[in-house]
């Protein structure tokens, strides 16, 4: 199944929306897969533009810094995810089965491919948030940021996931930290299984859905407490 939507992202983020052009495009597509490959930190301007052969300048006319583009990648991501979950949960009953679900979503274990807007590259963008998604808001500019609503596509996410967890407990006090946390260690988790083994469960194997029975475990387990 494919579907053609456009995600729409908060306009704060770029001087010149990038969809707009077949340069803005190759920005984002090629800043998306030399970000994951170098890192935030290595990652510069000067060496996309050569990558894209062109002048810096051409790249700053799309975006201010890196680190918006950055965020500009990683709200793509949350709002696909959020998408899928939306596509998948829609005619599902059962909170259990949604959670099975948003599970095999956030290991990118789905059917089915979202194009529309920005061609990204899914899998580099999942390899990307895992790696630098963090750094996006661990900054010392978090607060201006998050009045300008970077993290919005990150917070409906969470929210929306934090309702499903709802179904199961209703008067469980704490579902966006629950959300937020699961969030992290699946990145966490999958980054220490090909990094770090003797940080996980899974270091042998090295199968994703050992990640998933993992998460899946700790979230009924929260969930069944009072």
């Amino acid at each position: 199944m494919s579907w053609q939507i456009q995600i729409l992202l908060n306009e704060k983020l770029f001087v010149r929306d990038p969809t707009l052009s077949e340069v803005g495009r190759k920005i984002v597509n090629q800043g998306a897969i030399m970000m994951d490959k170098l890192g935030l930190e290595d990652f510069t301007f000067k060496k996309l533009a050569t990558k894209l052969k062109t002048n810096e300048s051409s790249i700053y006319r799309y975006f201010e810094n890196k680190h918006r583009l950055l965020i500009y990648l990683v709200d793509w991501y949350w709002r696909w995810l959020e998408y899928l979950v939306i596509i998948h949960t829609n005619n599902i009953t059962d909170p259990f089965k949604k959670i099975d679900i948003i599970l095999n979503i956030l290991m990118l274990k789905v059917e089915g491919e979202l194009s529309g807007g920005v061609e990204l590259e899914k899998q580099v963008l999942h390899q990307l948030v895992i790696k630098e998604g963090s750094k996006s808001y661990l900054t010392s500019h978090v607060t201006e940021d998050n009045k300008h609503q970077f993290f919005k596509p990150y917070k409906d996410l969470c929210a929306r996931i934090a309702d499903v967890f709802l179904e199961i407990n209703p008067k469980y006090k704490y579902s966006r930290s629950l959300t937020s946390t699961v969030l992290e260690m699946a990145h966490y988790q999958f980054f220490f299984m090909k990094n770090l083994p003797r940080l996980t469960d899974f270091g042998h194997a090295k199968d994703e859905q050992e990640i998933i029975n993992f998460l899946r475990h700790l979230i009924l387990s929260t969930l069944s407490t009072k």
